[in-house]
């Protein structure tokens, strides 16, 4: 079942990756919501017609790819698109409830390792560590939140990396391969408002 998208990125470095999820959606980018390279210049209007228009696009999405990008925490908006997308909005009677999300690490210099690290723990099993100061603490406090925890290995304690935290984490080449099997984890994650998650909810 496709579900409506937004997707939230630094548009200075992460249009490409833009373009390239939505081609990948094939027929189902029919239901991205998000600006287009046909969408209207909004550059020189006010904060408030941004956040307007912005609102309208998200309203009625189930699921935000949010692009984990380098310099992503020196955009004005993804912080507060994520928040919007996680709150309850009602317009005319009607409650928009919070997204599922998913994070896309941009592929950069080659690889990922600006951003994450892999370690091989004693028992065998693989844990991987995230530069959480790239990010923002909105993004950071819906990581490792699963309550109560399923934990993948009991001695070492890591958690699944799609269930484990509300936000997961997918390279940009592993998300291109099979965009839906990500949608659809983030989707199933929200729907219940999000029961079995701690959330954090604002900035």
């Amino acid at each position: 079942m496709a579900h409506k998208t937004f997707i939230s990125y630094k548009w200075s470095e992460a249009q490409q990756l833009r373009d390239d999820i939505i081609d990948a959606l094939g027929e189902d980018a029919s239901y991205y919501k998000g600006e287009t390279s046909d969408s209207p210049d909004l550059t020189d209007t006010t904060t408030d017609n941004i956040k307007k228009n912005l609102r309208d696009m998200m309203y009625d999405t189930s699921v935000t790819i949010v692009i984990i990008s380098p310099h992503m925490k020196e955009s004005k908006w993804i912080d507060w698109e994520i928040e919007y997308c996680l709150k309850d909005e009602t317009r005319k009677g009607r409650t928009s409830h919070n997204n599922g999300v998913v994070g896309v690490i941009m592929k950069y210099n080659g690889g990922y390792d600006w951003f994450k690290t892999t370690h091989k723990n004693a028992d065998g099993c693989s844990s991987t560590t995230y530069e959480e100061s790239k990010v923002y603490d909105i993004i950071n406090n819906n990581r490792f939140n699963q309550n109560p925890k399923k934990y993948s290995c009991d001695v070492c304690k890591t958690v699944n990396s799609l269930t484990g935290s509300y936000i997961a984490y997918v390279d940009e080449e592993t998300f291109l391969a099979n965009p839906f099997k990500y949608i659809n984890n983030a989707y199933d994650k929200s729907e219940n408002d999000a029961a079995g998650y701690d959330l954090t909810k604002t900035r």
